[in-house]
């Protein structure tokens, strides 16, 4: 197992090199020769360059939780999310160039774009969880996926963003929290909608065809409902 100060060597290597010739400019014995590396660490530590993203992203996942500010636990979710969001621009500030291969890289090969995304949405449901925002469950799939999305999109601005203030990308986000939480209003009535209507299809009737209990309990001898 290769030292943490050679898997910093590596990825700080691939970050380069991504930044530099892009995501197909380089193969992985590359990699390994400019990291000075044999393949044999290098194929232990990171098989692939999807893991050298995977990796990269935890580590700023790390950063951003390390700085979530306790002072912001009594503002609202969608100003939390705001600042762990600009928080986690403010760490990747450093690797724009790569940051822009990757986005290059994906929009030419849709294979790529799904590895991503199954990594983006990881991070996704952490910047939740770092905003106190409850990421469990199908709704926070789903959250967690529009926030990719939404997220993906501030990056397009941020990349081109050259004021200091980040005025234009401020700007962008808070447009796609206020495009975020309509759609997660509409969801919601939609889930109030139609629970009831599940509740009655699978709770109306046990499986001997009778009326199911109006309790949760059943009583006894009898199959309870499945839940819905």
């Amino acid at each position: 197992m290769a030292t943490q100060k050679t898997r910093r060597k590596i990825l700080d290597t691939f970050l380069e090199l991504l930044g530099e010739h892009g995501w197909s400019g380089f193969e992985m014995a590359e990699l390994a020769g400019a990291a000075d590396v044999k393949l044999s660490v290098l194929r232990a530590e990171f098989p692939d360059k999807t893991a050298c993203v995977r990796a990269f992203l935890s580590e700023v996942d790390q950063k951003v939780l390390d700085r979530v500010d306790p002072d912001m636990a009594d503002e609202p979710a969608r100003d939390r999310l705001f600042d762990v969001l600009m928080t986690r621009l403010d760490i990747m500030s450093a690797y724009k160039p790569a940051i822009r291969a990757i986005g290059v890289a994906a929009r030419r090969d849709p294979a790529l774009a799904l590895r991503l995304n199954r990594e983006l949405a990881t991070s996704a449901r952490w910047m939740l969880t770092a905003a106190g925002i409850p990421a469990s469950g199908l709704r926070a799939g789903m959250m967690a996926q529009g926030l990719v999305v939404a997220f993906s999109r501030v990056i397009d601005v941020w990349l081109e963003d050259e004021d200091p203030g980040l005025a234009r990308t401020m700007a962008a986000l808070d447009r796609q929290l206020d495009e975020g939480e309509s759609w997660m209003g509409r969801i919601d009535k939609v889930e109030r909608m139609v629970s009831p209507l599940f509740r009655r299809a699978f709770g109306a009737r046990s499986p001997k065809g009778t009326r199911a209990q109006e309790s949760d309990t059943p009583e006894a001898g009898e199959p309870a409902a499945p839940a819905a």
